[in-house]
């Protein structure tokens, strides 16, 4: 095979012109011969300053690069697109597959043997194993990992399942300006994600239990030393991966993605990771089953105990022995023979791990958090092809429930509409937001965590039946219906549901029904408005024109590979 700077030659007809030209212009840098003939690991920097997720983003690059060149190799950093929550619009989600591509692109055109994959918020790690799916270069992710908690008033806060927490007390008129603004400037004590159990640490267990970065890597603070010192056994184990290391498609077996499956259940993860994986599942060439998901969150409890369906943050859950110890707790569920990109097997991960010390934040079988698992999969005339709810984060008192819809057809429309006094709404209706899908927002916005009318928080109600088509954030909770598939802007039944029409939630039969007649049922779909006229041009126009469901992905239709069924 091809190897360093000769892999992938600009073409000029003239292949060893090519070569020529490429290391009279490299060593423009300084390089040498000798350095240019070591195996090259690329490395992705993904810093900006729209990020502070990816604050250390340098840092780890140095350190990756060290343990890159102690172990013979020749690291190469290129930059890539980088999304943080809170800065990209109109979300995150709608840019994921476009950093996808980018990356992959990247990883393809430029000669590299192995590649360091360093991310952190939500759809950093979810658009870069996307990539290294589809790619033959050999990947290793390094997660930025999460932030440190800050502190206010005695009571220790953590980003973002606080800042909900502490914005719902704002808005019932618990807390004032003045505090709000003091919490403000303390949610997020350093760089970092999020120190709940949210996507990003979500998708950062997920691809540790999946065999796609270092044990411990998932959970490491990201100002703590041990995060570097991670940084600098990634770099040594990429060199060694350019000689036996597998592709991500090779790691990503069925049984290693079952495995996260059911890590993703044990820990109370976040419904995004649904999403993400289904998407992961497609550039494999596979389609995420939600009934085998579903299964396996009846049959896991969710051991995890930190927030939003407990109480701790990421700190303790690396404390407590982070993702192995997790693992080490349902060996008789997981494929332990399950490969890693770095060598050896999943079971590897579990030799030598110290005695147990804690059982609060990594709880023992028999104590779980609850006894099934984070997130059941809905079914009904409502959701043809499914549905998710985070029921381990949601009021017991509402998993059967029965109510009158309150209907928004846009978050534009919510936004407006959600606080107007003349509108009714009571503690008991299911409010329904659509048009907030793949499509129809477009990008699946996380706007399906519709706040509680102020009206009703400042009369202490904390927990609502919500129903969308939309996305929601991994650090919040609620009774709260997500991903409804197909969307109402592609022809999904959300579309047809008024205001005053009555909505049943069963989450123990899993199931959401829209409780009108057949033949009412019918004719409603036969009046769907049609779809509106895509965007005009660039990337809003490829979006609008490729993008898949909730059930896919919400990948790009031609990134998917094809079914190996």
């Amino acid at each position: 095979m091809t190897r360093g700077l000769r892999r992938r030659l600009t073409s000029y007809g003239d292949q060893d012109f090519s070569l020529f030209l490429r290391k009279a212009f490299i060593k423009a840098m300084g390089y040498s011969d000798d350095a240019l003939d070591r195996p090259i690991v690329g490395i992705a920097n993904t810093y900006s300053d729209y990020n502070p997720c990816h604050g250390n983003v340098p840092q780890l690059i140095e350190a990756a690069k060290r343990g890159v060149m102690l172990a013979g190799g020749m690291p190469m950093v290129f930059p890539t697109m980088s999304i943080h929550e809170s800065f990209a619009s109109p979300t995150s989600m709608f840019l994921r597959n476009l950093m996808a591509m980018e990356t992959e692109e990247m990883v393809r055109a430029q000669p590299m043997d192995s590649v360091i994959l360093i991310g952190g918020c939500d759809k950093t790690i979810p658009a870069q194993v996307m990539a290294a799916a589809s790619s033959e270069v050999p990947a290793i992710v390094l997660p930025t990992g999460p932030m440190d908690t800050g502190n206010h008033r005695g009571e220790r806060l953590g980003a973002c399942t606080d800042c909900r927490r502490l914005w719902a007390q704002f808005r019932a008129d618990a807390i004032g300006d003045a505090e709000i603004a003091e919490i403000n400037g303390r949610l997020a004590s350093s760089v970092g994600t999020c120190t709940v159990m949210g996507t990003a640490s979500t998708m950062a267990a997920l691809v540790e239990a999946m065999g796609l970065a270092l044990p411990m890597a998932g959970s490491a603070p990201a100002t703590s030393s041990e995060r570097f010192r991670l940084a600098e056994e990634t770099g040594r184990a990429a060199v060694a991966m350019t000689e036996t290391g597998l592709t991500t498609a090779e790691v990503l077996t069925p049984a290693s993605l079952r495995n996260g499956l059911i890590t993703l259940q044990a820990l109370g993860g976040s419904t995004n990771a649904v999403v993400h994986l289904a998407a992961i599942y497609g550039r494999l060439g596979r389609k995420l089953d939600m009934g085998e998901l579903d299964t396996i969150g009846r049959q896991v409890p969710v051991l995890v105990d930190l927030k939003p369906t407990g109480s701790g943050y990421m700190g303790e859950f690396h404390a407590a022995g982070g993702v192995p110890r997790l693992l080490s707790e349902l060996t008789d569920l997981l494929d332990l023979s399950a490969p890693r990109a770095f060598g050896g097997t999943i079971g590897d991960a579990l030799d030598g791990l110290s005695t147990r010390h804690e059982e609060q934040i990594i709880r023992p079988r028999g104590r779980p958090i609850s006894a099934g698992g984070g997130i059941a999969v809905l079914s009904g005339n409502l959701a043809p092809r499914g549905a998710v709810i985070k029921h381990a984060a949601a009021d017991p008192a509402l998993q059967v429930h029965e109510g009158r819809a309150v209907v928004f057809d846009s978050v534009k429309d919510m936004t407006e509409r959600l606080e107007d006094p003349d509108l009714e709404i009571a503690a008991d209706d299911v409010l329904v937001l659509r048009n907030a899908g793949p499509k129809g927002a477009p990008g699946m916005p996380e706007a399906g965590y519709i706040p509680i009318p102020r009206h009703l928080a400042r009369q202490g109600v904390k927990d609502m039946v919500r129903i969308s088509d939309a996305r929601m954030s991994g650090t919040a909770y609620g009774t709260i219906v997500l991903h409804i598939t197909p969307e109402s802007a592609d022809g999904g039944p959300l579309a047809i549901v008024r205001t005053g029409d009555r909505i049943r939630l069963d989450v123990p039969a899993r199931s959401l029904e829209l409780l009108v007649g057949p033949e009412e049922f019918a004719a409603r779909m036969t009046t769907l408005r049609p779809a509106p006229p895509p965007p005009e041009r660039g990337y809003a126009r490829l979006y609008d024109q490729h993008v898949t469901q909730a059930d896919d992905g919400l990948d790009f239709d031609f990134l998917m590979a094809a079914s190996d069924d």
